[in-house]
């Protein structure tokens, strides 16, 4: 029925453009039709693709979602013209996160979101220093997603619960007349439980893909564990520890995402 109503309208449009005597009108005429069919375009292209592909996530699928800051910085550095443009891989500290969801209905999804990161390096500043990092990150968060919009624009909102827990060392090596000292830094280890609120807003550019883009703002606690410094050279060997800590943060940075996702 919807397509037949199409058909007779662009057909009356037709036989009203040759009834027209004037330029000017025929002009007129032309323009609303263009724009008949533009917005008629968008609000069929809006629900399903020219293959009748739903564009948008349906109840019971599921998704995977990548950190895409990253991977829009590597594309913007490739236009601008920066040589030293590296994509961090999987696993590094600086990968970010991957994220899941289970759609229950259109205003409505439960979303899990996780990172795992671990990373080493060694620089030597000078002839006489070796400094050598090392870094080990986990964490995981989990929250309720309400979704409003029927177009391809969709806003995101809801609570989300997390929890990290991450280790870092620093070893720095020194040699100076053949004897080599080694000063290590072990900070404690860092735990955070946190609860937060997230907003923003998916783009479906494709059928059951988006770009999304969203900030959080919440609560943390903070735990340090106790850190260790140890010093060795030939003749002995020195420890020395710090009390560890715990602090209490409300949304002192507000915390951002760039996300690809697909569903299926």
């Amino acid at each position: 029925m919807v397509e037949c109503n199409i058909k007779f309208i662009r057909f009356e449009l037709i036989k009203l453009f040759y009834k027209l005597k004037t330029i000017k009108m025929k002009k007129k005429v032309l323009l609303i039709a263009a724009l008949f069919t533009a917005g008629l375009s968008f609000a069929q292209d809006g629900l399903t693709s020219k293959k009748g592909v739903p564009i948008l996530p349906e109840a019971g699928d599921w998704s995977i979602g990548f950190d895409a800051s990253n991977l829009l910085q590597f594309g913007g550095n490739m236009l601008n013209g920066n040589t030293s443009n590296t994509l961090s891989s999987f696993g590094s500290q600086n990968a970010g996160m991957i994220s899941g969801k289970k759609i229950i209905d259109a205003n409505k999804a439960y979303r899990v979101m996780g990172n795992l990161g671990f990373g080493t390096s060694t620089t030597s500043p000078d002839t006489n220093n070796t400094i050598s990092t090392s870094g080990f990150d986990l964490g995981i968060g989990l929250g309720i997603e309400n979704r409003r919009g029927k177009g391809r624009l969709q806003g995101v909102y809801g609570p989300m619960a997390s929890i990290s827990f991450g280790t870092s060392s620093i070893e720095t090596e020194t040699t100076v007349a053949s004897t080599v000292s080694t000063l290590t830094v072990s900070p404690g280890a860092k735990i955070a439980l946190g609860v937060s609120y997230f907003a923003g807003v998916e783009y479906f550019f494709a059928p059951k893909m988006s770009l999304g883009a969203e900030v959080s703002y919440g609560l943390s606690l903070n735990i340090v564990g106790e850190s260790e410094t140890e010093s060795k050279t030939s003749a002995a060997t020195t420890t020395t520890k710090a009390d560890g800590s715990t602090s209490i943060n409300l949304g002192q940075t507000p915390n951002t995402m760039i996300s690809l996702n697909f569903y299926f």
